[in-house]
């Protein structure tokens, strides 16, 4: 049976190679037979600062997140933010769980960020003009940015009000 459809996809995907071809690749596929790799550092510099080692793996990570940090607005907000949720946890002396909650929702957001920052530059590299196709790239990766900070709002409320809302009806019939 398997080798039938092994067959049947080799005869298909031979048809597929037969067909004319209406369009171009956006990208075409580069392997390293295409490069001049004694070149790379001068003509493709992205290609010289390949990590030799795990330690500089971590150090280009390290690079990526700093300049995350300080280049993008949205970034310092949300950290600014993360920070007061970190305090508030520690004030309101919250669960285990509830740490376990917020750690994870606050590392979503970041990362989306981070993601969003990412694909940001490399439209920008592969478009430097207006094209439809960029802007759906760039809205659809700062709309996922922006469901991530929506669900961080909302475990915030389930993680917060329940030490919030007492306190404050007690202060508010008490008086």
């Amino acid at each position: 049976m398997q080798n039938a459809r092994h067959a049947e996809w080799q005869t298909n995907s031979q048809h597929m190679n037969d067909r004319p071809k209406t369009h171009t690749a956006l990208i075409e596929p580069v392997t390293t037979d295409d490069c001049d790799l004694e070149a790379a550092p001068a003509a493709l510099p992205h290609m010289a600062h390949r990590a030799s080692s795990r330690l500089a793996s971590f150090s280009y990570a390290f690079a990526g997140i700093g300049h995350l940090f300080r280049t993008q607005r949205n970034a310092q907000i949300h950290a600014a933010i993360s920070l007061v949720v970190v305090v508030a946890g520690l004030l309101f002396q919250i669960a285990r769980l509830e740490w376990l909650a917020l750690l994870v929702t606050i590392m979503l957001v970041l990362a989306a960020e981070g993601i969003n920052t990412a694909i940001e530059a490399v439209v920008d590299l592969a478009s430097p003009q207006r094209h439809p196709l960029a802007k759906i790239a760039k809205d659809v990766a700062a709309g996922t940015v922006l469901m991530a900070a929506i669900g961080a709002v909302l475990v915030g409320m389930l993680v917060f009000l329940p030490h919030i809302w007492p306190p404050l009806i007690s202060w508010l019939f008490d008086r």
